[in-house]
C-alpha cells in the first residue's frame, strides 16, 4: 500500500501580529498607505497594501513577510487575503514601507532588510516617528544600498519626495500636495465646499446687483421716455395754442380789427 504525501499547503492570512503597537506607528501606516491609495487611484494596475503577508516562493509559506505598506507596480487593484508571488506573474513588491515603533528589534529589521535584498524589493524605506529618523535603500547591480542623502529624496518609482523637517517626515506627491490624514483631507474638503459656497453666494449678489442695475436703468429709460412724451405732448400743445391764436389773429384782421392792439 502507498501513503499519498500530497497534501494541501496552507498560506495563512495572518502571522498573529498586530499592524502596529501604538496609535502613533497605525497613524504613519495608515497615512503613507492610503494616500498611496490616493496617488494611484486611476492606475488600476498599480496595487497598494497594507500589512498584508507576502509569499515570495510557492510551497514554503515559511518565508514571508508584512510590510507596513507594499506597492506592486504591474499588478491589478482588488482584494486579497496574502500577496501569493507566484499568483502575481512572479512579479515582487517593488517598494515597501515600515514603519517602527519601540518594539521593533534591531535583529528583526535587519532580517526583513534581507528579506527584502533577498526578493527583489527595489526601494525599502524605514521611518522612526519616535525618533524622526528616516532610513532607505534602493537596488543597484550589487543590491538595496543605502540612500546617503536622504533628505529631499525623490522615490524613482513612486514619485514621491521625502522631507525631513526638524520635527517629522513629510511626504509630497509629484504635483506637490502633500501626504494629508483624512481628517485634514477631510478639513480641507470642507473648507473648499465653504470657499466654493462663499463663492456661489458672491456670485449670486453679484447677480442681483446686476439684475437690480438692470432694472434700475430699465426703469431710468422709462422715466427718460416719459419725460419725452410728456415734452412732445407740450410742444403739441403749445402748437395748437399757437394755431389756434394764428387763427383768432387772421379772424381779427379780416374783421379790419388789429389783433395787436
Amino acid at each position: 500500500m502507498t501513503l499519498s504525501l500530497d497534501c494541501e499547503i496552507l498560506y495563512p492570512n495572518s502571522d498573529g501580529q498586530p499592524m502596529a503597537d501604538n496609535t502613533l506607528q497605525f497613524r504613519w501606516i495608515v497615512l503613507i498607505k492610503e494616500n498611496l491609495e490616493l496617488l494611484f487611484a486611476d492606475q488600476p494596475d498599480v496595487f497598494v497594501a497594507g500589512d498584508l503577508l507576502w509569499y515570495p516562493v510557492e510551497g514554503h509559506p515559511e518565508i514571508r513577510v508584512a510590510p507596513d505598506a507594499l506597492v506592486a507596480f504591474g499588478r491589478p487593484k482588488g482584494e486579497r487575503g496574502s500577496y501569493k508571488q507566484w499568483e502575481e506573474d512572479n512579479i515582487a513588491p517593488q517598494v515597501v514601507f515600515e514603519i517602527l515603533s519601540p518594539g521593533n528589534r534591531l535583529a528583526e529589521m535587519s532580517k526583513k532588510q534581507q528579506f527584502y535584498e533577498d526578493y527583489g524589493v527595489e526601494e525599502y524605506y524605514l521611518y522612526d516617528p519616535n525618533r524622526n529618523d528616516l532610513h532607505g535603500l534602493y537596488r543597484t547591480v550589487e543590491g538595496l544600498r543605502p540612500i546617503e542623502a536622504i533628505h529631499n529624496w525623490t522615490s524613482p518609482r513612486l514619485g514621491i519626495r521625502f522631507v525631513v523637517t526638524a520635527t517629522t517626515l513629510e511626504l509630497y506627491r509629484p504635483d506637490g500636495r502633500p501626504f494629508l490624514s483624512f481628517l485634514a483631507l477631510e478639513q480641507r474638503a470642507e473648507q473648499a465646499n465653504q470657499r466654493a459656497e462663499l463663492e456661489r453666494q458672491r456670485a449670486e449678489q453679484a447677480d442681483q446687483r446686476a439684475e437690480l442695475e438692470r432694472q434700475q436703468a430699465a426703469l431710468e429709460r422709462r422715466r427718460a421716455e416719459q419725460a419725452d412724451q410728456r415734452a412732445a405732448l407740450e410742444r403739441q400743445r403749445a402748437e395748437q395754442v399757437a394755431q389756434r391764436a394764428e387763427r383768432l389773429a387772421a379772424q381779427l384782421r379780416a374783421l379790419g380789427i388789429d389783433p395787436e392792439s
